[in-house]
């Protein structure tokens, strides 16, 4: 009897199966997915000083870093057009020339002008303090004057001009215009150095 009732489960089994493949029937065919378990590690115990030491290797390092960039941050970044060519280098004492010997009559002759230089641009600027002062008093003096006078009048004299502050002025440029340009649309390809 059990041969015979294994025997229908088998071929039921059979016709179930068969039936889920040969059937058009999305509900028929299911899926489970693929669980991918293994049971968990082990956690090695790590005594803490050499928790401590990767720690402090971790911080060293990076304060070596930040100390390398606020180092670079002070340098200036060179300029490729200021730098002297190497051959000009080599060839300073070629093209240094001998400076003149100059006689005693000389050399005084320059310090007395410079001095008399000197003494005739302080008279300049002492003059030049006095006019100022001269006019700031006179000034003073006439807006104390206008103040008696009116106070409408004395507010409207102490406020500042706008058509003195803007200031046009149109100069000579390094290059002429040309008429009728249209500056051409295209790529900006940057060729600037990258500096860390």
């Amino acid at each position: 009897m059990s041969i015979i009732a294994s025997a229908f489960s088998r071929l039921s089994l059979h016709q179930t199966f068969h039936r889920s493949f040969t059937t058009s029937s999305v509900v028929a065919l299911s899926v489970t997915p693929i669980l991918c378990g293994e049971p968990l590690k082990k956690k090695k115990k790590i005594d803490p000083a050499i928790i401590k030491q990767r720690e402090d290797r971790k911080r060293k390092k990076l304060e070596k870093q930040i100390r390398r960039l606020e180092k670079n941050a002070r340098q200036l970044k060179p300029i490729d057009e200021m730098e002297v060519p190497l051959s000009l280098i080599d060839e300073k004492d070629k093209r240094t020339r001998p400076l003149p010997k100059l006689t005693a009559e000389v050399v005084e002759r320059r310090a007395l002008l410079e001095k008399s230089w000197a003494r005739y641009q302080l008279q300049e600027k002492l003059r030049d303090y006095k006019i100022i002062d001269r006019v700031q008093r006179a000034q003073q003096k006439a807006l104390q004057e206008l103040r008696f006078e009116s106070k409408e009048l004395y507010d409207q004299a102490i406020q500042i001009d706008p058509n003195l502050v803007p200031i046009h002025v149109d100069g000579p440029t390094a290059t002429p215009a040309i008429d009728n340009y249209e500056s051409p649309d295209g790529e900006y390809v940057n060729i600037s150095k990258k500096w860390d």
